[in-house]
């Protein structure tokens, strides 16, 4: 199919636009933006540097991709959206602060564990030792 670049629209270098897309009016495609075949936007959505966006996807108007962002599914306008997979940009960065988290919260239940472990050992040790008493 035919591709469509509404006016306005600035294109950067080395950005690829597939067959059979259509793009709005007043884009903003930044170096290294890569659209599959029969991608759409709205008007006035921009891509930031290396954005990828995959096959049959729609950017809804005003949409904003940060940067190295991977598109696989229709975003809605108005939005700004971050990461691989893209995600609203407020559920992506809680997302990566608590990746951040994550060697800490593993020591932490690796330590629960072991005082589990120790509490079971405890509570489990004098039933077992004063029925073999008894017997």
């Amino acid at each position: 199919g035919e591709t469509v670049i509404g006016t306005g629209t600035r294109i950067d270098n080395l950005v690829m636009i597939g067959h059979n897309c259509q793009i709005g009016r007043h884009n903003l495609l930044v170096s290294q933006v890569g659209f599959a075949g029969s991608v759409s936007t709205g008007d006035y959505v921009v891509c930031a540097g290396q954005v990828g966006v995959a096959d049959h996807v729609h950017l809804g108007d005003g949409a904003i991709v940060g940067a190295k962002a991977g598109v696989h599914r229709d975003m809605p306008g108005g939005q700004t959206y971050l990461g691989a997979p893209a995600g609203p940009v407020a559920e992506t960065t809680r997302q990566l602060m608590a990746l951040k988290r994550l060697p800490d919260l593993r020591d932490t239940v690796r330590q629960l564990e072991r005082e589990m472990a120790e509490l079971r050992r405890r509570l489990d040790g004098p039933s077992d030792t004063a029925e073999s008493a008894a017997a």
